[in-house]
């Protein structure tokens, strides 16, 4: 079953004068229940699409539906309950322990007290279990490592209770170890929970080696397809055109010459 479906989507930056077109002609489908790797090189347009497809910014020309349904026919909080966002921006100074951190995500369904109901509190345990965050839920936020505090924000995401996620490099300032864990758990979740899970990165190796479905920036395209048939077909050759790097596509990473 297809989440996201977009068809002759043009993305970039508009104003009264003029447009700057960053992708063009996008046609694609994302599917439940796969986790789905978005690549390509700093200034691509990676982040303009994720935006894009968020409703953060809108698509030049093109449709996206989410679910089947427009995107410009969705309201913010029913986007909120079909989509759930985890950037990269820096969480603003407080005292939230990662308990009420994870809590947030229940507020596109919560009245506005906010208040939790039973449900609410066992969505929440659920979401903190199922990345093991639960172990250091009474825990300042901003105390708990950087790799903790990425399993909480997913936590929080899973709270949102969306069929879509969406990790803007979540992996960013991790070391290789908790880049493993937390593409492994992604990957976990994407299966358990048959949700669509879609995150960029720069570990291009690691997305070969896990993903499910890989999102390859190139020339302002994205081309779509399984990291074996990227392979197959010279995709990742043409990703760093660069002296210094090369793809061996026999072991299906890249190297240093």
């Amino acid at each position: 079953m297809e989440t996201i479906k977009i068809q002759n989507g043009f993305f970039g930056y508009s104003n009264k004068k003029e447009k700057n077109i960053v992708l063009q002609n996008v046609n694609l489908t994302l599917e439940k229940g796969k986790l789905i790797a978005l690549i390509g090189e700093n200034g691509a347009g990676k982040s303009t699409f994720l935006k894009s497809i968020s409703g953060i910014i809108p698509p030049l020309d093109g449709t996206i539906e989410i679910n089947n349904i427009a995107l410009n026919k969705i309201s913010a909080q029913e986007l909120a309950q079909k989509m759930s966002l985890v950037l990269t921006d820096a969480l603003p100074p407080s005292q939230l322990t990662v308990y009420e951190l994870v809590a947030l995500g229940r507020q596109p369904y919560t009245n506005w007290l906010g208040k939790l109901t039973a449900e609410d509190k066992e969505i929440i345990n659920n979401a903190l279990t199922a990345t093991g965050a639960i172990d250091y839920k009474n825990k300042k936020h901003a105390e708990v490592s950087d790799g903790q505090l990425q399993k909480a924000l997913i936590s929080r995401a899973l709270a949102q209770d969306t069929s879509i996620i969406i990790l803007d490099e979540p992996s960013t300032h991790l070391d290789l170890i908790n880049k493993v864990q937390l593409i492994k758990l992604l990957k976990k979740l994407a299966l358990t929970t048959q949700k669509t899970i879609l995150f960029s990165t720069h570990d291009v190796d690691l997305a070969i080696q896990m993903s499910d479905e890989m999102l390859v920036v190139l020339e302002q395209k994205i081309i779509q397809n399984t990291p074996c048939k990227l392979i197959e077909n010279g995709v990742f050759e043409q990703l760093f055109k660069n002296e210094n790097i090369i793809f061996d596509a026999v072991l299906g990473k890249f190297k240093v010459v």
